[in-house]
């Protein structure tokens, strides 16, 4: 049966198959089941390395890659396993700081694996799609978050909406810096 919020959910929420990796990317937060997901990938033997972004945030007291590289660590992460980028602040900045690092340490990147909130995943994918190279490959693995928003309740609460909606707007917003009209001419 479809609902007037198939689109949006279409549109916002994706998931896709998982295969092997060169690398496995999280764009910056303090949500621990993001690293947990990116662990038990890791230790599937789905990518040799865990690449945790983003810079301090103020309700932290520290990077957001320190507070996602110590989770990975507990987990049994080895060290080295661990790339390191803790200056963005923000999905774009993630996704160009993440490839900067895959860069400088000749890193492959033409499969890459992003673990991110449900909620995030389209702005994610979208934003490291045009930061990456056109051929890189991406498997979206999601999360739910700590509100418990999903695909099929996010329209059931209002906190749901709302961070839902903010995401449909923040899209728009990124489109605009990342594809201005003159580049589309």
């Amino acid at each position: 049966m479809n609902t007037p919020f198939d689109s949006v959910t279409d549109f916002i929420f994706v998931e896709t198959e998982i295969s092997p990796a060169d690398v496995i990317v999280i764009p910056g937060s303090d949500h621990p089941p993001l690293m947990e997901k990116a662990v038990s990938l890791f230790q599937a033997g789905f990518a040799p390395y865990i690449l945790p972004s983003g810079g301090s945030q103020p309700h932290m007291n520290r990077t957001e890659w320190e507070y996602l590289r110590d989770i990975a660590l507990k987990c049994g992460v080895p060290p080295e396993a661990i790339l390191k980028e803790d200056q963005a602040r923000h999905t774009l900045e993630n996704a160009q700081f993440s490839l900067d690092v895959l860069k400088k340490q000749h890193i492959e990147r033409h499969k890459v694996i992003i673990v991110c909130k449900a909620c995030h995943s389209r702005r994610a994918l979208l934003t490291y799609q045009s930061v990456f190279p056109l051929e890189t490959e991406f498997y979206v693995a999601p999360v739910v978050d700590r509100y418990d928003i999903t695909k099929e309740n996010w329209f059931q609460s209002e906190i749901g909406i709302k961070r839902t909606m903010a995401e449909v707007e923040r899209i728009g917003k990124y489109f605009s810096v990342l594809f201005p009209i003159e580049a589309r001419k």
